[in-house]
């Protein structure tokens, strides 16, 4: 993949895959997410994202919205953990206003008092949703288990009443902290002249600039800033916790701390993930909970890698009679890949399945322009779909067991169970 790449005098670097397409998809990555925010501050790095639409020096929350809506763009935003990701689709005609709008909300944008009120009540309906979904709200309950005392396991919305005690001030002092060139990276994917683009993202001394600082920090100075040190990962490895929370359904998740990102061992993770829970309905779970038993309409195991550490996960909800029966079943797959490697056929078929998904998925633009901005955001890494296809061809099965009998043995899981 032929990408061009620069960093700009301010510290910001711009990353652009060409495509012939006249749709672009560009955005802003900021290296501000959960685990930057100070005690006290949970939620914070979320409420922000949201106040970064609500009115800026030049323009006011309408026009940010009439600004690429009223000529057929779309303009979004999201929070993770270590990142939070700006983002438009547009035509290539009005690219140069899609990257007036998408600086001036990340750099110049004033969080107006009187906007923070209106807007905390939505955020605070958010979060009262999101714990009506015991099924999503599981997830991060897990992780403040494994990542306990560390930002990394606080839910990203926060609580109501964090929220609520939020004001201007909060919102400029957070940005101020991380929102700065040097901790960004501007994304695009499509027909765009990099050269232009490069151009008009260069700072300049007018002041309506004012607010994209110079820096000349590495991405390693980077982390050293504005990442915390990675989580303990003790956790509560071997056990197993019950919440009553009067669900018609039980939702069981079963988790242990897994790879980092620049982790060489996450490859083999990532090929026995897809074998055991992945999307395909020939995943190990799927076949044996839903389709020989009928015990569960949803089963599945995701992996996320972090920076400096990683976890990998298996939800499934069932009757809340089925508890014993479905986990057993679980620990039988993870045991089968702990004590038996797999055939070359077996493995070579995985691989193509995998393979074949990959391929598919990067078919998506606008997917793949958001994962390679975080990619590059965090590692300085360009993603690249032959070295990874490689990498997945290179794994053995002895790779696979040993990661299996690393992550999966009893006493490294920990299961938490809503019912």
């Amino acid at each position: 993949m032929n990408y061009n790449i620069c960093t700009l005098p301010d510290g910001m670097r711009v990353i652009h895959l060409p495509s012939g397409s006249p749709v672009v998809y560009c955005g802003i990555a900021v290296a501000a997410g959960t685990r930057h925010e100070l005690p006290g501050e949970e939620g914070l790095a979320h409420f922000c994202e949201h106040l970064s639409f609500k009115g800026t020096r030049r323009r006011s929350a309408v026009q940010i919205i009439n600004a690429l809506e009223g000529v057929g763009g779309e303009l979004n935003a999201f929070t993770n953990k270590e990142d939070t990701v700006f983002y438009c689709a547009i035509l290539r005609d009005h690219i140069r206003r899609a990257v007036d709008v998408l600086t001036d909300i990340v750099f110049c944008s004033e969080y107006p008092q009187q906007e923070v009120e209106k807007e905390r009540e939505v955020v605070c309906d958010e979060i009262e949703s999101y714990e009506d979904s015991p099924s999503e709200l599981i997830f991060d309950d897990i992780e403040n288990l494994l990542f306990e005392g560390h930002p990394l396991g606080h839910n990203i919305l926060g609580t109501s009443e964090r929220v609520r005690s939020y004001d201007s001030s909060d919102a400029h002092r957070f940005t101020a902290r991380h929102y700065r060139p040097q901790d960004c990276v501007f994304f695009a994917s499509g027909d765009v002249d990099f050269r232009k683009l490069v151009k008009w993202l260069s700072p300049t001394p007018d002041p309506s600039s004012e607010g994209r600082g110079e820096g000349t920090s590495t991405i390693d100075n980077i982390r050293e800033e504005s990442i915390y040190a990675p989580p303990s990962q003790g956790g509560v490895g071997g056990g197993s916790i019950v919440r009553e929370r009067g669900t018609h359904q039980a939702h069981v998740i079963i988790a242990a701390p897994a790879f980092a990102a620049n982790d060489p061992r996450r490859w083999s993770l990532y090929l026995l993930n897809n074998i055991l829970g992945g999307p395909s309905l020939n995943s190990r779970l799927s076949l044996s909970l839903r389709e020989r038993r009928g015990l569960v309409y949803t089963v599945e195991s995701s992996m996320v890698a972090y920076s400096d550490t990683g976890i990998w996960t298996t939800y499934f909800g069932c009757d809340p009679a089925d508890i014993s029966r479905c986990r057993r079943l679980v620990r039988h797959e993870l045991d089968r890949l702990m004590e038996h490697p797999f055939t070359d056929s077996q493995l070579n078929a995985a691989k193509r399945q995998l393979q074949g998904q990959l391929a598919i998925s990067c078919d998506s633009r606008e997917q793949f322009a958001l994962d390679f901005a975080r990619n590059y955001l965090h590692t300085g890494v360009l993603r690249d779909l032959t070295d990874i296809m490689r990498h997945i061809e290179s794994l053995t099965p002895a790779d696979l067991q040993l990661t299996a009998q690393q992550l999966f043995a009893p006493e490294r899981t920990t299961t938490l169970i809503y019912r």
